[in-house]
């Protein structure tokens, strides 16, 4: 089978290899950067059996407009490729927000070896080990699925802009929408419609299943009282507490977690020792004091005056020592954190030490703020900085960054 897969920088070289090694012809093409002149003069003329492309691909792309051929999504590559080499349970997690929580939070919960694949890293379980750090493109499931089989454990991968729908469960976190493919495509409905290919669904309030005949709606199962959640799905119950729920940012990706855990077979409970991801409210102790890590490429204005109050309840004190701020030269985030937003957060929280990370004016300048302490370039040295000036209360991480 002659094959085309366009987008080589977004996961496409390594479909394109996956495609090669079971003995097809391969023509792969960067449509983003261009830096395959041949392959792409090749593409606009030659017939293939197959093509495949990303979803957040225009449609109206010179190389994908008017094709006669097939044509898949790269979610359905990685489908097709995988066959025959699944791990058992798979679970497929998408959706514009709470994927990675909603991916730390089951693996905490699921019993055995296992694969944790999420934007933060690839993870070999129990004990979160480290094994490498790829995007969550769809392509990256080749990879981590290999992996799961090879410890001979389950499989829990986060992936964006859809699921390939090859594993036992799919979970979309989040109704949050926004047009993608040169705003021609909704960015939920591509979720929803990659999903449909799951044996298994589960929807967070507010989405909306596309007809799939197995699907669960959280709304239906869960319920959240303060700190603990009751869950009855699929002919079993559980409950856990833990109090992250009381976070707006935890609330949703916990419960889906428990029960997609009942789903399984498994039991929730386990979610009530679950400490959080780092850098999304992480709670840890550092020299007896208490630290709010949420310091992550999501971070703004909201997420840092949530992780002030959450600090306040935790440790019993209205002290807080702020560090907030962009690394310089962190292209990595798509968003930044602009300077508008961060005063408004520390004009809000009111900080009782205050230490800027990044270029920050000076804010003893500016009513109402208070002066800042302290000045660093990078999370780690501003980590330090607090930890060295904080004898009280908590210190708060809400610096933007990958991590």
């Amino acid at each position: 089978m002659r094959v085309l897969v366009l987008d080589t920088i977004h996961g496409g070289t390594e479909i394109g290899r996956a495609f090669a090694r079971v003995g097809h012809t391969v023509d792969a093409v960067d449509v983003y950067r261009g830096t395959t002149p041949d392959s792409a003069d090749r593409a606009a003329t030659a017939t293939y059996d197959l093509v495949t492309a990303p979803v957040h691909l225009d449609p109206s792309h010179p190389l994908l407009a008017g094709r006669t051929e097939p044509v898949i999504t790269h979610h359905e590559a990685v489908r097709r490729l995988l066959a025959g080499k699944i791990p058992h349970p798979m679970i497929e997690i998408t959706g514009t927000r709470g994927k990675t929580t909603t991916a730390y939070a089951l693996a905490h919960i699921l019993a055995g070896a296992g694969l944790l694949h999420t934007s933060t890293g690839t993870y070999a379980m129990p004990g979160r080990r480290l094994l490498f750090k790829k995007s969550i493109t769809p392509a990256s499931v080749l990879d981590a699925a290999g992996e799961a089989i090879a410890l001979k454990g389950w499989l829990v991968a986060e992936e964006s802009l859809g699921v390939t729908g090859a594993g036992d469960l799919s979970i979309i976190t989040s109704p949050v929408d926004y047009r993608c493919a040169a705003g021609k495509k909704s960015a939920l409905a591509e979720k929803v419609t990659a999903a449909q290919k799951s044996p298994l669904l589960l929807c967070a309030p507010g989405v909306a299943s596309g007809g799939h005949p197995n699907a669960v709606h959280l709304d239906d199962v869960a319920t959240v009282n303060g700190d603990r959640c009751s869950i009855t799905v699929a002919g079993r119950s559980g409950t856990f507490a833990n109090p992250l729920l009381a976070l707006p940012g935890y609330r949703v990706p916990l419960a889906l977690a428990g029960t997609a855990a009942l789903l399984l077979g498994q039991n929730p409970a386990p979610l009530s020792t679950f400490p959080g991801v780092p850098g999304r409210m992480e709670v840890r102790k550092e020299q007896g004091i208490l630290v709010i890590d949420n310091a992550n490429s999501g971070t703004n204005a909201e997420t840092t005056i949530e992780a002030a109050r959450y600090a306040r309840d935790c440790s019993g004190s209205p002290e807080i020592t702020l560090v907030i701020g962009t690394v310089k030269g962190d292209g990595a985030v798509c968003e930044g954190f602009p300077e508008d937003q961060i005063l408004s957060a520390i004009r809000t929280t009111r900080p009782r030490t205050l230490i800027r990370v990044g270029n920050p004016p000076k804010c003893s300048e500016i009513p109402g703020l208070p002066a800042i302490d302290a000045v660093c370039q990078t999370l780690e040295e501003a980590e330090r900085c607090a930890r060295e000036r904080t004898q009280t209360g908590a210190i708060v991480l809400a610096v933007k960054t990958w991590r």
